[in-house]
C-alpha cells in the first residue's frame, strides 16, 4: 500500500492526465506499479524518470536511504510492471543498468533533477539505475 504521500501523488496524477504540483511539479513522472516481492500485490509508487530513446530510466535512489526501495527489490524479483505515463498505461520489462552506461544515465538524471546528487551524497551504496522498455 502506498504511503500517503505517494498515494496523493498517485491521485493527483491520475485526476490530471499525469501532471502533478508540489515537490513533482514539472518532472517527468511515471505511475510504476510492481509485484511484491514477498506480498505478490501489486504496489503503487511515483518515480521520476529520464527519457532515453525508446525506454524509461528511473533510478532507485530511495532519497538517499542507505537501503534499496521496495519496488527495485520487487523488479529483481519481477521485472515486469505496469507504468502509467500521461494518460497511457502500458506493460515494461526492467532492464538493470551497470558499468560506464549507468553512469553516464545517473549523471543525465543529475543534470535534470540536482537533488539526485545530494541522494548519493547521503548514502554509500551504489544506487541503482534501471531501465524500463516497453513490452
Amino acid at each position: 500500500m502506498a504511503n500517503d504521500f505517494n498515494q496523493q501523488v498517485i491521485d493527483e496524477f491520475r485526476a490530471n492526465g499525469g501532471r502533478v504540483g508540489g515537490y513533482f511539479e514539472g518532472s517527468d513522472l511515471v505511475l510504476l506499479t510492481t509485484t511484491g516481492a514477498k506480498s505478490g500485490k501489486p504496489t503503487t509508487t511515483p518515480v521520476m524518470y529520464l527519457k532515453d530513446g525508446d525506454r524509461y530510466v528511473i533510478i532507485a535512489s530511495n532519497a538517499g536511504a542507505d537501503h534499496h526501495p521496495a519496488w527495485y527489490h520487487n523488479l529483481r524479483a519481477n521485472p515486469v510492471a505496469t507504468a502509467e505515463i500521461g494518460t497511457e498505461t502500458f506493460e515494461v520489462k526492467a532492464e538493470f543498468v551497470e558499468g560506464a552506461e549507468r553512469d553516464e544515465l545517473y549523471a543525465r538524471m543529475v543534470a535534470v533533477a540536482a537533488t539526485f546528487a545530494e541522494y548519493e551524497a547521503r548514502t554509500t551504496r551504489r544506487i541503482p539505475v534501471v531501465a524500463l522498455h516497453r513490452s
